[in-house]
């Protein structure tokens, strides 16, 4: 493989092979955590096939990034490692060069989008990495990235357009399929395309039969509007902002549609109940991108029936006011939070008579809000706004059915 610096013209760089990602294996042994991958006995119940999970979320950067970015620096020529080296990254790509070039001593600059979570600035930062932090999207910080890659003679580090990166990546799928030869079907995020890349091509080297599908989020699909010759938008903002890529890499491109089985889409509200169910059932951390495989599962259940499948929690980055947002929608959704909107009369004792049905259904009272102003109600009529918290969906429609039967006009606020 050529030891040159990544660039963007990437298309006719060599393709990796097996060989190449067990010597990346070698190359980064002992500076990187070696995670586990465990089944989930409830996952596995909840969708119908046997499910494994590969924790990536525990490196020392909670997510799988470190290991590409370690192989490229630990390939490149010394002079331009003491130059110095820049990246654009959303942030796990940052945090990863960042860390291992300040234990290799080699100067890290990182551009990141202004809407990063502030949790991946801190961490970078914490690593000894100049930010600069430009534009709304990774595409932004990519264009200004490569301007001060010339301006300031540092060497680019490509986030997932180059072999010597999905190289690294690839050393996931080969600890999966070590620890658990058995695994049929691996799902895999795609933003850039970087981990699909390394991933399915040591996959393939180990077994020529295995599945292979890709995941990205609906708001961002642009891999799957690439290979399917569709024209889709990518835009919004995502809960996955670690695979919100407008544009896949041309080297990444090439390698997913020769290796890829399927890729399929998720919704928000598939990515925002994997987070809170890997939290709730496996009591580990996941940002929206490092959930996407176990969206897939929720979202396309049929596909992966029987069969014994392996995800990538490939990051545990959020930021800690978004995860409890997603949390309290979940429950939100589930039923055991609702806004009840209650039509009542504006006189003495018409809340005390609300809140004896609340009681009589031991349904928990969170907040309560008024309003009289801005209604279209008459003078005398008053709209209640209730948050309560119930065991259920069926707690809460009991609770709904009592408040109706006693002649109340009631409408739940619903969730997008």
């Amino acid at each position: 493989m050529s030891t040159t610096a990544p660039t963007l013209s990437a298309a006719d760089l060599p393709a990796i092979t097996l060989d190449d990602v067990r010597a990346a294996a070698a190359r980064i042994d002992g500076a990187i955590v070696r995670t586990p991958t465990l089944h989930s006995q409830t996952l596995s119940e909840m969708v119908g096939a046997e499910v494994w999970l590969k924790f990536e979320n525990l490196q020392f950067t909670a997510a799988y990034k470190e290991r590409g970015a370690l192989n490229a620096l630990l390939l490149m020529d010394p002079v331009a490692r003491a130059r110095g080296v820049i990246a654009a990254s959303a942030g796990n790509h940052a945090q990863g060069l960042a860390y291992h070039g300040k234990r290799l001593g080699v100067p890290v600059t990182i551009v990141m989008p202004k809407t990063t979570p502030q949790v991946k600035v801190y961490q970078t930062a914490s690593h000894g990495a100049e930010i600069v932090l430009f534009g709304e999207k990774y595409d932004d910080a990519y264009a200004h990235a490569r301007e001060l890659e010339v301006e300031r003679g540092l060497t680019f580090v490509h986030p997932f357009d180059h072999p010597h990166i999905a190289a690294g990546q690839g050393t996931v799928a080969l600890e999966m399929l070590e620890d658990v030869p058995e695994i049929d079907t691996l799902i895999i995020p795609i933003g850039g395309g970087g981990l699909f890349t390394g991933m399915g091509t040591a996959a393939r080297g180990i077994n020529p039969d295995i599945r292979l599908i890709g995941v990205q989020a609906e708001l961002y699909p642009s891999m799957y509007a690439k290979l399917n010759g569709v024209d889709m938008a990518c835009e919004g903002d995502t809960l996955a902002e670690g695979i919100a890529v407008k544009e896949p890499g041309e080297y990444t491109r090439k390698r997913v549609a020769e290796l890829n089985d399927d890729i399929v889409l998720v919704a928000e509200r598939h990515l925002e109940r994997a987070v809170s169910l890997l939290l709730q059932i496996e009591k580990t951390v996941v940002e929206g991108a490092g959930a996407a495989g176990l969206a897939a599962l929720l979202a396309h259940p049929e596909e992966f029936a029987g069969r014994k499948v392996g995800l990538v929690l490939c990051g545990g980055n959020i930021d800690t006011r978004l995860l409890a947002n997603v949390l309290l929608r979940d429950l939100a959704r589930s039923g055991r939070i609702a806004r009840l909107r209650i039509r009542l009369q504006d006189r003495p004792g018409a809340l005390f008579k609300v809140m004896k049905l609340f009681d009589e259904q031991q349904v928990n009272i969170i907040e309560i809000y008024h309003q009289r102003i801005f209604t279209t109600l008459p003078a005398k009529g008053l709209i209640t706004d209730i948050e309560c918290e119930a065991r259920d969906r069926g707690h809460l429609d009991s609770l709904v059915a009592s408040l109706r039967d006693a002649g109340y006009m009631v409408t739940t606020v619903e969730l997008a």
